[in-house]
Order: C-alpha cells, then sequence, then structure tokens
C-alpha cells in the first residue's frame, strides 16, 4: 500500500490545477522486477550491438529518462565502457499539438553527435506509438543516426502507428482507457480521476 500512496503523492505533484490523478488499481511490477527487466535488456542490447562501442542512449521526457539513466548504469557496469546519455523532449514535435495540453517545456540534451551513431530510444510505456513517432522527428534535428532502437518497460498495445520495440520490459495488454504509471516503485495499472 506504502507504494500506492507514493505514486498518488507523485501524480498529485505533476497534476495540473484542473487536472486529474491517478488512482491504481494493480501493481504489476516491484521495484526489483524492474531493476531485473533493465538487467536483461542491458544484456540484449549489448549482444544485439556487439557491444557498446557506438551506442548512444536517449530517455524521452519525462518517463524515459530515469529509465535511460539505470539502463545506461546498467550498460556500463556490463561493458565497462562508458556510454553517453541524452534526454529529448518531444512536445513541440507530436502530431496532436494544439489538440492536447502540452506540459511545459522539458530539457532536451544530446551529447553528441549522433550521425553513425546507434541511438537507444528509452521511454517507460510504448502505446499508440505517436510518442516514438515525435522522438524520431525530434533526433533528426539532431543528425542522421546510423540506427534507431526502442527501449520500452511497457508495451501495452493499442499501436496507431506500425512502431515495435526492440527492448521490452513487460509486455502488458491493458485497455484502451486504462492508464499504466511506470515509477522508482514499479509498474501500477489504474485509471485517471478528476479532482
Amino acid at each position: 500500500m506504502k507504494g500506492h500512496l507514493k505514486v498518488a503523492e507523485r501524480e498529485r505533484k505533476l497534476a495540473r490545477p484542473g487536472g486529474k490523478f491517478f488512482i491504481t488499481r494493480a501493481q504489476v511490477m516491484e521495484p526489483a522486477d524492474v531493476s531485473r527487466a533493465l538487467v536483461r535488456m542491458a544484456h540484449e542490447i549489448i549482444e544485439h550491438n556487439h557491444g557498446v562501442g557506438n551506442l548512444v542512449i536517449v530517455g524521452l521526457q519525462t518517463g524515459g529518462v530515469p529509465l535511460a539513466t539505470k539502463l545506461r548504469a546498467h550498460l556500463e557496469a556490463i561493458s565497462h565502457s562508458l556510454v553517453p546519455l541524452g534526454t529529448l523532449d518531444v512536445a513541440f514535435y507530436r502530431d496532436d499539438y494544439g489538440i492536447r495540453p502540452v506540459l511545459p517545456e522539458e530539457v532536451t540534451m544530446i551529447p553528441c553527435e549522433l550521425t553513425q551513431k546507434t541511438v537507444i530510444l528509452v521511454d517507460d510505456v510504448l502505446f499508440t506509438g505517436r510518442t516514438v513517432r515525435a522522438a524520431l522527428d525530434a533526433l533528426a534535428d539532431h543528425g542522421r543516426a546510423r540506427c534507431v532502437q526502442l527501449a520500452v518497460m511497457v508495451d501495452r498495445g493499442h499501436r496507431e502507428l506500425p512502431i515495435k520495440p526492440d527492448y521490452v520490459g513487460k509486455n502488458l495488454p491493458t485497455r484502451r482507457d486504462e492508464m499504466v504509471d511506470v515509477s522508482e516503485e514499479g509498474v501500477a495499472i489504474g485509471e485517471l480521476v478528476d479532482k
């Protein structure tokens, strides 16, 4: 129950005036489950890319950044090599810009030239695929990567675009009206309710 309260507290801090709150219905991954998934994903990334020599990890604001940071730490611990880490805000690249509210702009920081690099985009939840499409557009403004791969903690289905993750922590079929929350407390499924 303590984890549910922390999720609710975090959501209250993130809720905008007149916004909605996340109410947890079920905890589907504990913190240890998320950590194990990140270690597994790190091994898969190293195996698939024959090492980390040409990788750049880019976390999508805001949910992907903490996961990208942890994934990078696992990659460096396994490979004993440094891996560049960046962040990317895609709010103004979205195709629903002007239709849905835009949260305050977050930091975009790309640590190096992306040309001829393999970029691992990291996000918390893959849903329709529209955020990833926006991220691909945003990345193009920072150079022409040799390859872009996608790592997500949760793939919840309901794709509206032909986008598929390369590395997945957990496949979690959901209803369209359900919400998935990924945090330090693990992964919870629930719904948004009015204040």
